[in-house]
């Protein structure tokens, strides 16, 4: 028996990355895995090597009605939401003096407002279900800071208060919500944002002297969305190597 069997998970940004790994090991653990991300190919195509009756979804997690749409085909097909793992992330790297509102927009609209949209559309149905692990992926930027990312961190910081107080609001329908901070991890969004210089100073500062990879972020998520975190919630898990230590 897995510890996920007959579980309905829902992971945001999961046709690549972080995402993809989080899918995979919920998947290993017996999930049926909704796989949702902007790039409809690539929700199908992680959702068709998951197995369990996975399926995958096109949504786009700053437009409301993409998030309801998707929740509703969801409760419709399944019947339930068991855990929701609010992956779904952007950024680029660039000093805030010389950022553009535009681009503020972008990353708040992302990071912030598609964990409020999806969270809005799945909490009322797991505090009828009297049960929900919900997940929201943070960032160690928004619990130290990150020079060239002030605006990400800002809204990650947000992520991370937002877990606190909805963890403190459904505690009482027994759904608990926590926090995923991954620190630098080896995937293609931080591959963009800097080069091999980035990558070795990184490694040389985490005391593992490695990156991150996504099944380490993965390996924290499922602990969190499984029975063995029921009496876990509020709270904010850094995993990162080391790095950070707050």
């Amino acid at each position: 028996m897995g510890k996920l069997d007959l579980k309905i998970a829902i992971v945001t940004g999961a046709g690549q990355g972080i995402g993809r790994a989080i899918a995979e090991r919920l998947a290993a653990d017996g999930a049926t895995v909704v796989v949702t991300d902007i790039d409809e190919g690539a929700a199908e195509a992680t959702a068709a090597a998951l197995g369990n009756d996975s399926i995958g979804l096109r949504t786009d997690v700053t437009d409301r009605d993409s998030v309801t749409t998707m929740v509703t085909l969801v409760t419709e097909r399944f019947g339930r939401i068991d855990v929701l793992v609010n992956n779904a992330g952007w950024d680029t790297a660039e000093p805030f003096v010389d950022s553009e509102p535009d681009t503020w927009d972008r990353v708040i609209q992302v990071n912030l407002y598609g964990v409020l949209n999806t969270s809005k559309a799945v909490l009322p149905i797991m505090a009828a279900q009297g049960s929900g692990r919900v997940v929201n992926l943070g960032s160690d930027a928004g619990r130290a800071g990150s020079s060239g990312e002030a605006v990400y961190s800002a809204a990650k910081g947000g992520v991370i208060a937002f877990t606190k107080a909805t963890a403190r609001e459904m505690a009482r329908s027994q759904v608990s919500i926590n926090c995923v901070c991954p620190g630098p991890t080896d995937t293609a969004l931080f591959a963009s944002m800097g080069g091999e210089k980035l990558r070795d100073a990184l490694t040389r500062a985490i005391p593992f002297r490695r990156l991150g990879q996504p099944e380490d972020i993965a390996n924290a998520v499922a602990f969190l969305a499984s029975d063995e975190a029921s009496f876990i919630t509020g709270q904010t898990v850094s995993v990162s190597g080391g790095l950070t230590m707050v």
